[in-house]
């Protein structure tokens, strides 16, 4: 495969690729707002600054196997080689040493610093998905409707 600028990698896939999944807006002067499912990708917006198909450094966070979490990094040197151009780390110690080493990984030797809190946010939420797989936690119920039914019984 050919290298290319990862500006012109965002400009051929930006308004058409296999992973995006547009949704209309509520009213016509929203529009329709894109999201993106690649790997790589931590807030799932398709946009340049989170791409993981444009961009030669991404930090991705996913949940892998038997309730544990993985920080994957796309080496720059690899990045247009698959699988092998991925290094993958497993976050399985306790909640504040992984996220020491994702922000060591982000930070301290200027990989992405910009997607710092994004990859602390996505892995708080594998994080604590996990811990209701395992049945450590309770989910959390959905709220539906405007108001509380538990305050409107109360009131009667």
């Amino acid at each position: 495969m050919v290298a290319a600028a990862d500006s012109l990698v965002w400009e051929l896939v930006k308004n058409n690729n296999s992973f995006m999944r547009k949704k209309s807006g509520r009213t016509s002067r929203s529009g329709s707002i894109r999201f993106s499912v690649e790997r790589g990708n931590l807030t799932n917006k398709s946009s340049y600054k989170y791409s993981g198909l444009a961009n030669s450094k991404t930090i991705d966070i996913s949940s892998v196997g038997d309730n544990k979490a993985a920080l994957t990094l796309k080496t720059k040197k690899a990045a247009t080689s698959g699988k092998s151009g991925k290094t993958e780390i497993a976050l399985n110690k306790d909640f504040r040493r992984s996220e020491k080493t994702i922000k060591s990984q982000a930070t301290d030797n200027y990989y992405r610093p910009d997607l710092k809190s994004a990859a602390l946010a996505k892995y708080t939420v594998v994080y604590r998905s996990n811990r209701v797989a395992k049945g450590v936690k309770k989910a959390v119920p959905v709220k539906k409707g405007r108001g509380n039914s538990e305050a409107a019984s109360d009131d009667e």
